[in-house]
């Protein structure tokens, strides 16, 4: 996955996760699934903002952004912000 195809992957993630909180304001969707399916996009943004970092940090040092890999959520979410 190239930095354009993370970028239009975090765009559509955040898209749905706007449509899942509206859902939520009009109380059409209920709150154990908001809450899994959250969770999940947060997961899933964490991945791909990781994979985009590895990505340019791979390309400033002159190695290969194509051996970037998406890393386990178990890696991605125990990081210190």
């Amino acid at each position: 996955m190239d930095d354009k195809e993370v970028l239009a992957r975090i765009g559509h993630l955040v898209a749905e996760e706007h449509e899942l909180r509206e859902q939520h304001l009009r109380r059409t969707l209920s709150t154990v699934d908001e809450r899994e399916r959250l969770q999940q996009l947060e997961v899933a943004l964490d991945q791909c903002w990781d994979l985009l970092r590895q990505r340019r940090a791979r390309l400033q040092v002159g190695q290969n952004p194509d051996e970037a890999h998406v890393r386990p959520a178990s890696q991605v979410e125990n990081y210190l912000q």
